[in-house]
């Protein structure tokens, strides 16, 4: 899937909440197989340092793709709209997406305000039902054998969710339900849709929640990336419409 024809532009890959965690690592992986990537996030200074080290893994691989950052709040949902109209307008393509971008408040269910579960469903439904929709038409209008993919990153929270993630894990759990329905409708169009439902990662929202949580039973966000490239990648391996698990158990080594 790397590009090797230098006569074609290089493929696009466009990662929501780019610029630390899973997002930085499913970049840097697809940015050492020499995808162009665009990136969002909410800060500007840890954006253009994710962009430096995604840019220096292309060079390090032989490319000399640069990333286009995005600053954006997904909780603003024409925030989100910008991004995939301001992604288009720059490579007038995008050939893999990742929904990445989450919120994870924990809180019971009775304590979660109002403006808590506004924002979390404009990050992890609203955003993503947007941002996809963009996407998806520009995916429908080229070639049906052209490679199109969508990845959204849900959880195990999608069908195990432990107290206080009830939003968090309906919200991801709807994720899903998107991308059963979006794989069966994208078939005749060659456009694929999976989700990877990690369990715990080792990223600062993780620590940020749970500061103690035994650094042995979580797993690296390399291979949370990894697996987002075997989407792409390895079709006969990673169907369309399905949910792939990634867990400690999963972990190389």
């Amino acid at each position: 899937m790397s590009q090797s024809n230098s006569n074609e532009p290089s493929p696009v890959c466009m990662v929501t909440g780019g610029s630390s965690g899973i997002g930085l690592a499913v970049s840097r992986r697809f940015a050492a197989e020499g995808y162009q990537l665009a990136i969002c996030g909410r800060n500007e200074q840890k954006l253009t340092a994710a962009a430096n080290v995604i840019d220096q893994v292309a060079l390090d691989a032989g490319h000399v793709n640069k990333v286009f950052s995005f600053v954006a709040d997904l909780a603003d949902v024409a925030q989100a709209k910008s991004f995939a109209a301001a992604t288009l307008d720059r490579f007038a393509q995008v050939d893999v997406l990742v929904n990445n971008a989450a919120l994870a408040p924990l809180a019971e269910f009775d304590a979660i305000s109002p403006e808590s579960f506004e924002a979390t469903t404009n990050v992890n439904i609203r955003s993503v039902f947007y941002l996809s929709q963009t996407i998806w038409k520009s995916m429908k209008q080229r070639p049906a054998q052209v490679s199109k993919t969508i990845v959204n990153i849900s959880s195990l929270a999608a069908v195990d969710p432990f107290p206080g993630f009830s939003l968090y894990g309906a919200c991801k759990a709807w994720v899903d339900l998107l991308t059963e329905a979006l794989a069966t409708e994208g078939e005749g169009q060659g456009i694929r849709v999976c989700s990877v439902r990690p369990g715990a990662v080792e990223t600062p929202l993780l620590r940020g929640l749970f500061p103690d949580f035994p650094p042995e039973q979580c797993v690296s966000p390399d291979t949370v990336a990894e697996t987002v490239w075997g989407c792409v990648a390895k079709p006969e391996k990673f169907p369309s419409g399905g949910h792939f698990h990634v867990t400690a158990e999963t972990e190389p080594g």
